[in-house]
C-alpha cells in the first residue's frame, strides 16, 4: 500500500487511498514563516542523518510487509513529522558545535526528502528479486551480497542523477498537483508557522511514538507467548462443539484472528471501497466457493501447488495476476492524456538535457569555444516562476556527470554478474528513463505511481530479446523489469520531493545532497534486511511457494508466473481456470475505463477496487483482510466518536503501527538465526500441529 503516509502513498498495484490528514481547502499561501531568524543552511546534517535513520524505520517496515502481501508505503510525512519532533528540541538544548542552532521549515524538508530517499528502495527486495531466487537464478542472498549491493547502488544513483533534468519540466513548467508531496510541504509549513502548529506536530508524534511502542512490544512479546500473535477462535469453538467445518476453516483455510497492527494501520488510512472488495474476494474465494469445491472433490486440497490437481491457490493464481497487472496497464493508458504528457514531457526535457550535456562536453572537455546562441542554450535564463538563484541549483555538470557514470556503472554490473550484455543493459536503462517520465506525470497528476506497470512492460520487451539459454532469458527479463521499475521508483519519489522543496522554498541544491547522504543509508538497509529476513526464513528464497512461510509474498508470485509466461514455462492449467483468467483479463482491462467514462466521479469513491480482488486471488492469508477490515471500522468509529482527533492523528497512529510491528519483524528474526527458542507456552495453538504454532 508505495512507499502509507500521510496522505498514504500507493502500492504497485496501485491501490488507491485517501489524502486523510490534509484539508482539500487548505492553502499553502494560509502559512506564513517566520522571517527571523532566516536559514542560513537549507542541507545541514542533523537533518540528513536523522531523516536517512527514519526512512531506514520505514524500509524495515516496507521489506516486512512488502514480502507479506506486495505492499510498500512512502515516508514522506513519516520523515517530516517525527524530524520536527526529533530535531526541534534538540536545536533548543544542544549548543551550535553539537547540532544545536535555529531548525526552520527549510531544513525540515531536507530532513523529509533524506527519509523519502533512504525509505524507498525495498521495492525490488519484496518482488522481482524474491523472484529470481525462486526461479533458481541466483544462489543465496549470502553469497549473491556484492551482486546484490552493487545492483542496488546503480539503482539508487541513476535515480537520483536523472530526476534532476524531470524537475525543469514536471515541477516548474508544468507545476502538477503532486498530491503527497503537496501534503507533505503543507504539513511542513503548518509545523514551523505557529506555536500551535509547534505543539500540535508533538502531539502527532507522542501518538505515533505510543503506537509505535505498543506495536513493538506486543509483537516482540509474541515470539513466546502465540496468544498475543494469533488467536484460533474457530478452530477452539469447532473443537468444543466437535463441529469439523469450523476446525478447518481455521486450520487449513487461515480463517483466524491475528495481531496484525501493520495492517490495522493500513485498514486505518485505506478507503472502503478498497477494504471492503479486499475482504469479501477473500471471503468469497477461500470461504465459499473453496471449501465447496474441495468438498466435492474438484480442488484435491485447499492450499498449496501440487501435480495431483487443481488447489484452490493454484486454481485462482493466475486470474489474481491477470486482474492486477491488467488492471495496472489500464490505469495507464485510461488516462491517456497523462500518458503522451508525461512522454512527450519527458523526451522535451531529456532532448533538452542532452543538448546542454553536449555543449558542457564541447566546452569544457574538448575545448571548443561555444557561440553565443550556444551559450545561452547551454545556460538559459530561469522561468520567470522560478524562486531559486542559480546557485542553489544543481549544476548540470552534477547530473550529466552522474546520469553517464551511473550508466556505466550498471551496464558492468549487469554483466559481471548478471549475465547481460551492454545493449541490453542500456536498453533497459532507457526503458527506467523513458517510462519513469510516465510515472512522474501519473504521480503528479493522480498521486499513483505506476511502478508495477513499468516494470511488467520492461519484462514484455525483453521477453522478445534472445538469449542463449532459459535461464538467461528469465534472469534478462527480471533484471530489466527491476532496473526499470527501480529507476522509475527513485525518479518519481525524488521529483516529489523536489516538488515538496519548491513549495516551501526549500533548495534543490540542498535537497540533491540530502537524498545523495540517504542513498547510501538506503543501500545498506535495503540489501542488509533482505539477506536477514531471507537467512531467518528460508521460504522467502525456497524454489516453491510453502503453506507455512510466514510471507504470503502476493507480488512475488505475481513476478515469477509473469515471467514463466513470457519465457515459457509453468504447468497446464485446467480448462476451467483459464476460462477464469480470461474473464479477469477482460474485467481487469474495462473496469477503470467503465469507472472512468461511464461512472459519475461522485461515485469513483464506491467503485469496487479491482487490484484488491486481484490480490485477494493470490493472498492466502486470510487474517490480513480480517485485520484491514478491523482497521478499517475502527477508523469510522473512531471518526464518528471523535472527528478532529481522527484527522489529526489517524495517520500518526497508524503509522506507529506499522513501523513498530516491522521493526519487532527484524528483532524476531534476529532472535531465529541466534537459535533463540520460541512459543514455550502453546496453550492457545491448535492441538497437534505445536511444532508449527501458532
Amino acid at each position: 500500500m508505495q512507499e502509507v503516509q500521510t496522505p498514504p502513498a500507493y502500492n504497485e498495484d496501485k491501490v488507491e487511498y485517501e489524502l486523510n490528514t490534509v484539508e482539500s481547502d487548505v492553502k499553502l499561501d494560509d502559512f506564513t514563516i517566520p522571517q527571523d531568524p532566516i536559514e542560513e543552511y537549507h542541507f545541514t546534517w542533523r537533518a540528513s542523518i536523522i531523516g536517512s535513520l527514519l526512512g531506514c524505520l520505514v524500509a524495515a517496515s516496507n521489506t516486512y510487509l512488502g514480502l507479506k502481501i506486495g505492499w510498500t508505503f512512502g515516508a514522506s510525512l513519516f520523515g517530516a513529522i517525527f524530524s520536527f519532533a526529533i530535531i526541534k528540541p534538540l536545536s533548543r538544548i544542544l549548543p551550535p558545535r553539537w547540532g544545536g542552532g535555529y531548525f526552520g521549515p527549510k531544513e525540515n524538508c531536507t530532513a523529509q526528502s533524506a527519509a523519502t530517499t533512504s525509505g524507498g528502495l525495498s521495492a525490488g527486495f519484496v518482488s522481482g528479486i524474491p523472484a529470481m531466487y525462486k526461479l533458481g537464478l541466483m544462489r543465496s542472498p549470502k553469497e549473491d551480497a556484492a551482486a546484490l549491493f552493487l545492483f542496488t547502488i546503480s539503482a539508487a544513483f541513476y535515480g537520483l542523477f536523472f530526476a534532476v533534468p524531470l524537475r525543469q519540466h514536471f515541477v516548474v513548467k508544468q507545476d502538477l498537483t503532486f498530491p503527497t508531496p503537496r501534503a507533505s510541504a503543507t504539513t511542513i509549513l503548518s509545523l514551523h508557522s505557529t506555536v500551535e502548529g509547534e505543539k500540535e506536530a508533538m502531539k502527532k508524534a507522542i501518538w505515533m511514538g505510543i503506537w509505535f511502542a505498543i506495536s513493538f512490544i506486543w509483537s516482540l512479546i509474541s515470539y513466546w507467548i502465540p496468544f498475543l500473535d494469533t488467536i484460533h477462535i474457530l478452530w477452539w469453538i469447532g473443537h468444543s462443539a466437535n463441529y469439523i467445518p469450523l476446525m478447518s476453516a481455521d486450520a487449513n483455510w487461515g480463517w483466524n484472528f491475528r495481531w496484525d497492527f501493520p495492517f490495522y494501520g493500513a485498514g486505518l488510512m485505506t478507503p472502503g471501497s478498497t477494504v471492503l472488495s479486499f475482504f469479501i474476494s477473500s471471503l468469497v474465494i477461500y470461504g465459499i466457493i473453496g471449501p465447496c469445491l474441495v468438498s466435492s472433490g474438484y480442488f484435491v486440497q485447499p492450499m498449496g501447488i501440487t501435480s495431483k490437481g487443481p488447489t484452490t491457490q493454484s486454481f485462482f493464481l493466475w486470474p489474481g495476476i491477470a486482474l492486477m497487472v491488467l488492471t495496472s496497464f489500464s490505469e495507464l493508458f485510461v488516462r491517456y492524456d497523462t500518458l503522451w504528457r508525461g512522454v512527450k514531457g519527458g523526451a522535451v526535457g531529456l532532448y533538452n538535457g542532452c543538448k546542454k550535456g553536449y555543449y558542457f562536453v564541447k566546452k569544457y572537455i574538448v575545448g571548443r569555444k561555444l557561440s553565443e546562441h550556444e551559450l545561452k542554450q547551454m545556460n538559459p535564463d530561469l522561468d520567470e516562476d522560478e524562486i531559486f538563484q542559480a546557485n542553489q541549483l544543481v549544476p548540470q555538470s552534477w547530473w550529466i556527470t552522474g546520469v553517464f557514470i551511473s550508466i556505466i556503472f550498471t551496464c558492468v554490473i549487469m554483466g559481471e554478474y548478471f549475465g547481460m550484455t551492454v545493449y541490453e543493459s542500456i536498453i533497459a536503462v532507457l526503458l527506467g528513463f523513458i517510462l519513469s517520465f510516465v510515472g512522474v506525470q501519473a504521480a503528479g497528476e493522480t498521486d499513483i505511481n505506476p511502478t508495477g506497470s513499468i516494470g511488467k512492460m520492461s519484462q514484455l520487451v525483453f521477453s522478445g530479446i534472445p538469449a542463449h539459454t532459459v535461464d538467461q532469458l528469465r534472469k534478462n527479463n527480471l533484471m530489466a523489469g527491476n532496473i526499470s521499475a527501480s529507476a522509475a521508483s527513485q525518479a518519481v519519489d525524488m521529483v516529489g520531493d523536489l516538488k515538496t522543496g519548491q513549495l516551501v522554498g526549500a533548495s534543490p541544491r540542498s535537497q540533491f545532497w540530502a537524498q545523495f547522504v540517504a542513498s547510501f543509508f538506503a543501500i545498506g538497509i535495503a540489501v542488509g534486511l533482505f539477506i536477514l529476513f531471507a537467512e531467518a526464513y528460508p521460504c522467502v528464497i525456497s524454489p516453491t511457494f510453502e503453506d507455512n512461510c510466514e510471507f504470503g509474498m502476493v507480488a512475488v508470485k505475481a513476478w515469477y508466473n509473469v515471467t514463466l509466461l513470457l519465457t515459457g514455462g509453468g504447468e497446464p492449467l485446467p480448462r476451467a481456470s483459464v476460462i477464469v483468467t480470461i474473464i479477469a483479463a477482460v474485467v481487469g482491462v474495462i473496469a477503470p475505463f467503465i469507472r472512468e467514462f461511464l461512472v459519475p466521479k461522485k461515485y469513483h469513491p464506491y467503485f469496487p477496487s479491482v487490484s484488491a480482488i486481484g490480490i485477494a486471488m493470490i493472498n492466502t492469508s486470510p487474517e490480513v483482510p480480517l485485520s484491514m477490515l478491523i482497521g478499517w471500522i475502527a477508523g469510522l468509529i473512531w471518526k464518528r466518536v471523535d472527528n478532529k482527533a481522527y484527522d489529526n492523528y489517524m495517520y500518526s497512529a497508524a503509522g506507529g503501527m506499522i513501523a513498530g510491528q516491522g521493526i519487532s519483524a527484524i528483532v524476531q528474526a534476529v532472535f531465529k538465526l541466534s537459535n533463540v527458542a520460541p512459543y514455550p507456552y502453546t496453550g492457545s495453538c491448535i492441538e497437534g500441529l505445536l511444532d508449527n504454532c501458532p
